[in-house]
Order: C-alpha cells, then structure tokens, then sequence
C-alpha cells in the first residue's frame, strides 16, 4: 500500500502537510530523522503511518501517562491496534499486553523512557525479542539541558540505538532552536539523520498581548465572549492555578485547576473532565498539557509571563488544533519578567544560566513588541516571514499617537540624572514623587524628583516600554536590569528629536472567514458524537474533530461517498460511524427543503489553488521549478526523484502545478485516451481526495495522472 492511501484508509485526509511526506519516505527507507514542526502540525502520524506500513512493532517514547492514552483511544477508534505500557495499569491488563505483543496483534506501542532503561528492568530484553521495526521519540526536546523542558530521565534514550543498532529512530519535537537541536543529535547517537524543519506558522491563531492591569476583569471581559468555548488558562505559581479556577467557578465558569504538586488522582479526574469536555476551561502551570490532543482547544490564555518563547509557542499551539480560528492572550507585566529573572539562574551553572536569562528576554521582547508578533516568533525559529501578518492585535490595530516628546524628555532626564543605575520601577517612583522610604534622600533634592506626578504609574510603565521599543533607552541584561540611555536620547533631550507615543490603541476584531454552516445541524452532530464518545469511554474529539462536523452541517453530505469527502473520515470510521451521521444530515436536510452542497466544497478548493498560483515568476531555487527544469532538459519523472532524493509522485505533483499555470501540456503526463475517464470521474466524485477516485479508475491510472487531470481542469475552470 503507497503512503498516500494508507493516509486515506486510517487517518481519512488526501494530501499531506507541511513535510510529512518526504519524512514518511525516509522512515521507510530506514533512516534516522529528526522532525521539527509546530505543535498541532501533524508530528504523530510521521511515525504512526510508517507504523503500518511497515512489518513489525513501532515502538514510541512519549512522557506522559495521559498523552499516552489519549494517542491509542484515538488510535484505536481508526483501526489501528496500539497499547500502552505504564505503572497506572495492573498486573492483569499488563500480562493480556505482553501476549498481544508476543502474538504479534499490536502495531504501535507506548512506553514512559524511565521504564525501559530503569535498574533491574527486563523489558528490553523483551522489546528485543520482538519484530521492532522503528522507535520513535515523542517530545524529544526533553532530552536537551538546553531545552525548555528538560526530563533527566530522558538521557537514558542515548542507549537506544546500542540496543536497536539497526533500527531507524525518528526523534520529534515541536520547538526546539538550534542549540537544542543539536544537542538532540548528540544525546540520541543518531546515524546521519534526515533533518527537518517545518513552517511553524499557525495562520488560524491570532496572537494578543495586553499589559496586565486587573488581570480578573481582564480575563471575565475575554471569556464573556467564549462561553462555550474549551480553553487553557497558563498561571506562574501553583497557588494562582487553584485560586483563580475558584474565581473563574464563582462568575459561573466550568473550570477546574491542574499544577504537579496536586494528588495524582485528582489531576487525572480534571484532565480527563477537560478532555472530555465535562468542564470548559482548565487553569494550569506548565505541568499541564504536553502531547494533549484535544483538538477543540479555542484559546490558550498566558495569565503569567512564560519563560521563554519555546514554551509559550508550544503552549499557545494547543490551541485549534483542529485548524479552526483561535486565539491566544498574554497578559503581561514588568514586575513578572523581574520575578522570573531570579528563577532562570541555575545554581554553580553560569553557561545555562545565560542562556536561560538570554531566553527570557527574548520572551520580554516579544510581549513589548510594537511590530508584527507573527513575524516575531518565526524569525525566532529562524524561518523568515513578513511584517503585517493581519492577524496579531499589533497588526489588528488601528493606533492613535500624540507628541510624547516632554513626557519623553521627563523620562531620559530622570534616566541621566540618576547616572544610568536604576531600573523602570525605581525611576518612575522617581518621575511621581514617591514618598516611599526606598527613594534616597539625595534624589529628592533633583529637579527631576516628581516631575511625572500627574501621570498614571500604569502610565508611566507604558510609555517607558515605548521608548525602550523605539531606541530612546536601553535595559541591560543584569540580573539586576537598569534603564541606559542610548545613542538617540541625546536629540531628545536637546529638543532636535519629536518623539510620538500612543494615547489610544482600538484591536479590530477580524477572524478567518467561516463557511456558513447550519447552526442547529451542528449542534445536533455534537450531541450525536458526545453520545458515541461516551459509549466508547473516549473523548469527543477522539470520534471527530469540531472541524470534522462543520464540515457536514456546511456542505450536507447525502451519501457515504460525498461523506467520504469530509475531512476524518477514513475507512473505519467511516464504517463505524457514517450512517449515524447522515441520518440526521439528511433528515434536517428534508425538513428545511436542503440538498447537497458538497459541490461548494469542490469550488472552494478550486478557487483556493487558484488563489495560490504566483503573480510573479517562480525563482530558479522553487522545488517545483527545480523539477520542472529537469524535466525540460530530457530526464524521466523516475531520474529526477532519485536525482533529488523524492517519490515519483511527489515530482509528478511538481509538474502538475506547471499544467496549472499553462508552462506544460497535460498530454505530457497523461496519454489523450485517458483524459475522459478520469475527467469524468472527478467530475462525478470531486477531486478533494484521491484515494476514491483511484478506486474508480482502478490500477491502470496512476496518481500523478489523475492529479495531473485535476491540474489541467482547474486550468479550464
């Protein structure tokens, strides 16, 4: 079976994201890999498609019990047999695991790194006698000091491949800089690892950051609009967690708190309760939510400066995960990134505590910015993007600004005539006039000494982290940081230099436009998956994801082969639970006089790839282009994949694009006798998903001529 039908049969999609393909290939040639891509980017099924395609057992280290779990329910509920081995299992359901292995009936199985490797152990022992064909590494950051998360119990991994010398290993995580990547080569013992890196742009997230005032009401005003909505709320400290869940519950919220220091038992009843959407909102420390799926997540709120952009992205990445608009919020403070300063040293450890200190203030620099925060975080992961991405609330904004320049000149004196050797807090009791005791008697001789008393000390924290942004000040890196003036603060301070601050910011709320669905079909389906999920003992997500079910209450799907075309619905699933679909698609579709709109979904796919097709020439260096001039100087489809390391059909997708634009002819590709039969099938099926359309055509027609049609109509169209 290719990769491509095993995507359809199992997992229900057509194509695949971001590089998962190529990744694919590697892992079935027997090569080491390392993949970084974004939380929500679809890293699972890099390994679980080999898993079964491959002969023999795919072994996954992952570091949660809970992760574990929730991977082989949703595993399980696709038709593929996996299992979990962990402490929270008795001796019997362990035992009935171990002869499933030994019979051969499991193809994917979950293992906790210190179970394989602690002292006395004897599963390795028993993993060796098995047929193990790859292990994968699940959150494999763990392993670096230089990570975000770093598990000791993770280094144990670096005996893998003595263990399973001739195994491929395909280690994944989803953050992860350069530093910590290369740490991950080392620590595992890969072999020459295929290496890649994936766009960590998620479009359908809309990143905000507010400064923290009244975080409560801060928070109640972003909640009042997402009632029904699943979320994360991110606290610093565990006593925040429970208290403010216990708030959260007193204004009528459906929340419940999780941070590691609570008893087992109750942490498991909450995740689970959140899982399955028993209760909307969880309020976590950063304990919470490694590997989650939960794939309706609608926002992620950071209540408490993170400590680093690798975790904040990840953590922000659990939300819509379903590719459904979502949001994630910061409320930020000063006085969080100078808590956190005392929290990133490690103690006898000067290197990590730079680095760490160095994070930091790149996550301080990020909540500050007055430029686009997408374009922020992916220069971050060293991927290079434009400004203006019209979906951050900086580029959301409509900004009003007023001549600042003598509340600046306030700023920059107070700065000088304090000799440079304080911080904003100190400076702006300074600047007010503060009766403090902390304020020395000499500085309240200055003349500077309450020259900013009439305005707001919010205000003041405001304006200084403006001019910080502008280059009017600087913050040094001390563990102690003090405002610097730079080499701009001399203009302003002599009146040669206008300086424009912002007196009101006005957020547009724009989202992703939504196909318009049928409100109460939508509802009645969730009902409907709600009551399976609880039959099965699984999650909702786990039986179809929300996106799954707009889908249906858009395009009313009449019969299990259009049913086919929502995004999901793979083979099993769409034998275990089409019917039960349909029959109320179709019912609410006969009591308001509605057919079909699948035909809608085909038109918008179409006007999507036309959409997508360039303006300008492609640049020599395009992969698409690349192939396209081989193509032109004689050699085969089958030379340029093996020249350039791809599958034919990878190749045959480059060229189609070139039948797209006009640059090629489909007869090329396609001999004229075929055309027809294949012009006629995607018209009558659509051509959302190839798998069906090959099953119609049979084994005559290859995919690289279907898709190739498929090019060559959407030309015509």
């Amino acid at each position: 079976m290719e990769p491509i039908q095993a995507l359809q049969k199992y997992f229900g999609y057509d194509r695949f994201r971001h590089q998962q393909e190529a990744i694919i290939q590697n892992v079935l040639a027997g090569r080491d890999v390392i993949v970084l891509m974004p939380t929500g980017g679809g890293k699972s099924l890099c390994y679980q498609l080999p898993a079964m395609l491959l002969d023999g057992l795919t072994i996954v280290i992952s570091p949660l019990i809970a992760l574990m779990k929730d991977q082989v329910d949703s595993l399980n509920v696709n038709g593929i047999p996996a299992a979990f081995l962990n402490s929270s299992q008795s001796e019997d359901e362990q035992a009935a695991i171990t002869q499933k292995l030994r019979n051969n009936q499991i193809k994917l199985l979950y293992l906790a790194p210190e179970r394989l490797f602690r002292s006395g152990s004897t599963l390795i022992g028993f993993l060796k006698s098995l047929p193990v064909c790859l292990v994968a590494i699940d959150e494999a950051h763990c392993i670096s000091h230089w990570g975000h998360d770093f598990r000791p119990e993770y280094l144990m991994l670096s005996g893998l491949k003595k263990e399973f010398p001739q195994i491929p290993v395909i280690a994944l995580t989803a953050t992860a800089d350069k530093l910590t990547r290369k740490d991950i080569l080392e620590k595992l013992n890969l072999s020459d690892p295929a290496e890649f890196v994936s766009s960590f742009n998620r479009a359908n997230i809309t990143y905000r950051v507010i400064p923290k005032k009244n975080s409560i009401n801060q928070l109640l005003e972003f909640l009042n609009e997402r009632k029904e909505d699943s979320g994360i709320i991110y606290c610093l400290s565990r006593n925040s967690t429970g208290e403010l869940a216990a708030d959260l519950k007193a204004e009528g919220y459906s929340a419940a708190a999780y941070h590691a220091g609570m008893e087992q038992a109750e942490k498991a009843k909450n995740q689970e309760a959140f899982l399955r959407d028993e209760i909307k909102i969880i309020v976590a420390t950063i304990a919470f939510g490694m590997g989650i799926n939960k794939s309706n997540v609608r926002y992620v709120v950071h209540a408490d400066l993170p400590k680093n952009i690798e975790g904040y992205y990840q953590e922000t990445g659990r939300a819509g995960r379903d590719g459904l608009p979502s949001d994630a919020l910061l409320l930020y403070s000063y006085s969080d990134a100078s808590k956190l300063q005392r929290f990133a040293k490690v103690e006898g450890n000067e290197e990590q505590s730079a680095i760490m200190l160095k994070k930091l203030d790149d996550m301080v620099k990020y909540a500050q910015l007055k430029t686009c925060r997408r374009q922020y975080l992916m220069q971050y992961f060293d991927e290079t993007f434009p400004a203006g991405c019209g979906s951050c609330d900086v580029c959301l904004s409509e900004v009003k600004k007023f001549d600042g320049t003598l509340i600046a000149q306030k700023a920059l004196s107070a700065v000088a005539r304090l000799k440079e050797s304080f911080g904003n807090t100190y400076i702006i009791d300074f600047l007010r006039g503060s009766k403090r005791e902390k304020i020395r008697e000499e500085h309240k001789q200055l003349r500077t000494f309450g020259v900013g008393a009439d305005i707001h000390r919010a205000d003041w924290f405001r304006y200084i982290r403006e001019l910080v942004a502008q280059g009017y000040l600087q913050v040094t890196d001390d563990a102690f940081p003090v405002l610097k003036l730079t080499n701009k603060s001399d203009a302003v301070l002599k009146g040669l230099q206008k300086v424009e601050l912002i007196a009101s910011q006005t957020m547009e709320e724009r989202r992703p436009e939504a196909p318009p669905f049928e409100t109460a079909l939508l509802n009645e389906l969730k009902m409907i998956r709600r009551d399976i999920a609880a039959n099965e003992n699984v999650p909702a997500y786990i039986v179809l994801s929300d996106a799954a079910l707009v889908e249906m209450a858009t395009y009313l799907p009449q019969t299990l082969d259009e049913l086919r075309l929502v995004s999901g619905f793979g083979d099993v699933k769409l034998a275990r639970y089409g019917r039960e679909f349909l029959i109320p698609v179709k019912s609410y579709c006969v009591k308001n006089g509605l057919s079909s709109r699948i035909h809608q979904k085909r038109y918008a796919l179409k006007q999507q790839l036309k959409t997508k097709q360039p303006t300008t020439k492609l640049r020599s260096s395009d992969t698409r282009a690349e192939s396209f001039s081989m193509y032109r100087s004689g050699k085969s489809v089958q030379e340029i994949a093996a020249a350039r390391g791809m599958v034919a059909t990878t190749i045959e997708g480059h060229l189609s694009y070139f039948i797209q634009t006009g640059e090629m002819d489909v007869l090329e590709l396609v001999e004229q006798e075929k055309i027809p039969a294949i012009k006629d099938a995607v018209e009558s099926y659509g051509h959302e998903k190839l798998s069906p359309l090959k099953e119609v055509l049979g084994d005559n027609y290859s995919y690289g001529e279907i898709r190739a049609v498929i090019s060559w109509m959407n030309r015509r169209a």
